[in-house]
C-alpha cells in the first residue's frame, strides 16, 4: 500500500519536477532593437514548429524550448545571418519536421498524390455503377 501510495505521489509531482529553474534565455521575450531585423526574426519564427507544443509555432508557443529556439533565431538574426540560413540549420539540426514549409521531396509525392487517385478511382467506380443500373 505505501509502494501505490509513493508511485502515485510521484506520478502527480513528476511534472513539477520536470520545470526548469534555469532563467528564460535573454532574447526569447525581447525584441531586437532593429525593427528589420526583429521584422525578419518575427516572420521566420512564425513558419517554425515548436518541437514540444508541435501544433504551434515557436512565436506562439509558451515552451522553455520554443523560447530557446526564439532566442537563438533573433541571436543570429542580429548577428547578420539571413533568415534562410537560420532556417536551414534549425533544419538540419532538428529535420523538417521544424518547418512549417518543408521542402517537395519525391519521398512525399505519393502523400500529395493519394487522394487525387482515390478521388479518381472512386469516380471510376462510381460512373460504372451508375452505368450498370442505366442499363
Amino acid at each position: 500500500m505505501r509502494a501505490l501510495a509513493l508511485a502515485l505521489a510521484l506520478a502527480l509531482a513528476a511534472p513539477t519536477l520536470a520545470d526548469s529553474n534555469l532563467p528564460p534565455s535573454h532574447w526569447a521575450d525581447r525584441q531586437l532593437p532593429d525593427p528589420r531585423q526583429e521584422r525578419e526574426a518575427q516572420e521566420l519564427m512564425q513558419e517554425l514548429r515548436c518541437l514540444v507544443c508541435q501544433g504551434q509555432s515557436i512565436a506562439d508557443s509558451d515552451a522553455e524550448i520554443a523560447g530557446d529556439m526564439r532566442d537563438l533565431v533573433r541571436r543570429r538574426i542580429a548577428a547578420g545571418e539571413k533568415p534562410g540560413a537560420v532556417r536551414a540549420w534549425l533544419v538540419e539540426r532538428y529535420g523538417h519536421w521544424v518547418s512549417y514549409r518543408p521542402p517537395a521531396e519525391p519521398i512525399g509525392w505519393p502523400l500529395w498524390a493519394a487522394p487525387l487517385v482515390l478521388l479518381g478511382l472512386g469516380a471510376l467506380l462510381a460512373g460504372k455503377r451508375l452505368r450498370r443500373k442505366a442499363q
